[in-house]
């Protein structure tokens, strides 16, 4: 939805807008906003408006810290849950620096970066992700929370969430992202609401709004929603499959797609996919940036964790869905490593990265891998030279650390900033002593 200032100005007269609230994330994708009258955005629009950096994850330093908000009107929607005396919209801004050029440590300008690279070899790139999540009953009197019901998937008997969902999708159609469908996921209390592919950025920020968004009309019900990527022992974590393909620059013909190819991939896709491929142990921190994340990226359970693709295994980790005649547009890949606890302006940028690397040094694509990767002893793992993803957030910084496309893709600031900050959260984690530890421990030894 394209918007004018005049138009913008038009909706908060006819919706009695009060405040707008200028909203950007830090680098682990925070939500961040700066609450200002409906009668200021004006000034904001012509001259940015003000804020210290410096208390931002992984912003500036105190020396450095006065910077930019510059409204992205196209962003502009009304929050629907406050509505009322106060009504209240949003707007995603850029940040800027003092002398208003980009700040490069934004992570949506660190996407801007990297899409503006694909253009200039004449693609947009298009995805759609796929956001799982866990519905919870509030924390009762220190008890681990519960999930909100015993459904499965596609349950419908045993779903309590199914009229959550609705207000949910209401509250996103709300908030101007579309749609698909909503089901009840494989484990208890988890949830999927997949809503329509689009080019990068706009995908992104709608990302970071569907975040925010259900966690509200959760809270509404008297629930919590999380995005944390494994939050019960023994089933399927949460994991956001995200859907690629790359299209000609300003047209509507698919470069991914080839008739004459066996999986329908063009010489592109196949380039793509090996690039991907290639920096999959780099990219993994930003796809899976939490400690938790790596109790969802072990063998048995539906996240994948060996370096591979095909079309019908769900085991690798790219998988080419099938193509239905006629729908040649829909020619895409699916990175199934990803969870939603990642920040989608970092994560898209570095998958979008890895895969234009492929295709300029023209990777070759290994073959593809249908059978069942779980049941390779290590033996046959190691023959057929399939590799698997770091198995901890560690080990995955360090990957990170000796990728030189991956840095690139982030720039220096970002980069620095983000494995100081995971560097610090796998320390103070790895001094925990958890209850685990202290079941099978403490009265043993």
């Amino acid at each position: 939805m394209s918007m004018t200032a005049s138009d913008v100005f038009a909706l908060i007269e006819q919706e009695r807008v009060r405040f707008v609230n200028l909203q950007f994330t830090d680098i682990v994708g925070m939500v961040k906003s700066v609450t200002i009258p409906a009668g200021q955005l004006h000034d904001s629009i012509e001259h940015g408006t003000w804020f210290d950096g410096s208390s931002i994850e992984g912003f500036a330093r105190i020396a450095e810290s006065d910077m930019l908000l510059q409204p992205e009107l196209d962003t502009f929607r009304i929050i629907p849950w406050e509505r009322g005396e106060n009504t209240t919209a949003r707007v995603i801004c850029r940040v800027l620096m003092p002398d208003g050029q980009p700040f490069t440590g934004d992570p949506r300008e660190v996407l801007l970066k990297v899409i503006d690279e694909a253009k200039q070899m004449d693609f947009d790139y298009y995805i759609g992700p796929e956001l799982e999540f866990f519905l919870f009953v509030p924390n009762q009197n220190g008890q681990e929370p519960l999930p909100h019901d015993r459904g499965s998937y596609f349950d419908l008997s045993t779903d309590l969430a199914s009229s959550v969902r609705k207000e949910m999708v209401n509250g996103l159609e709300a908030m101007g992202i579309d749609v698909e469908a909503s089901h009840h996921e494989v484990a208890i209390g988890q949830h999927e609401i997949d809503f329509r592919y689009d080019q990068a950025v706009k995908t992104a920020d709608n990302a970071v709004t569907f975040k925010y968004t259900l966690k509200a009309v959760a809270e509404r019900h008297g629930l919590f929603a999380t995005f944390m990527p494994k939050p019960i022992f023994g089933v399927n974590g949460s994991g956001m499959h995200c859907h690629q393909s790359l299209f000609h620059a300003g047209t509507n013909k698919n470069a991914f797609y080839d008739a004459n190819d066996d999986y329908g991939l063009s010489e592109t896709a196949r380039h793509f996919i090996a690039g991907q491929l290639a920096h999959a142990r780099g990219m993994t921190p930003i796809l899976a940036s939490l400690v938790n994340s790596y109790k969802r990226l072990v063998p048995g359970y539906e996240a994948p964790v060996y370096i591979s693709w095909a079309r019908a295994n769900r085991s690798a980790l790219i998988r080419v869905p099938k193509i239905s005649p006629g729908k040649e547009r829909s020619a895409r890949i699916e990175l199934r490593c990803p969870d939603p606890s990642s920040n989608p302006y970092l994560a898209f940028a570095v998958m979008l990265k890895a895969g234009l690397d492929g295709i300029k040094r023209q990777l070759p694509l290994p073959p593809p891998s249908e059978e069942n990767l779980y049941h390779f002893t290590p033996q046959r793992l190691v023959e057929t030279g399939v590799q698997q993803l770091p198995d901890s957030l560690d080990a995955a910084v360090t990957c990170l650390e000796n990728d030189e496309v991956m840095h690139e893709a982030l720039g220096d600031p970002l980069y620095d900033r983000f494995v100081e900050a995971k560097r610090e959260e796998w320390k103070e984690y790895a001094m925990q002593v958890s209850q685990w530890e202290l079941d099978r421990y403490l009265s043993i030894f």
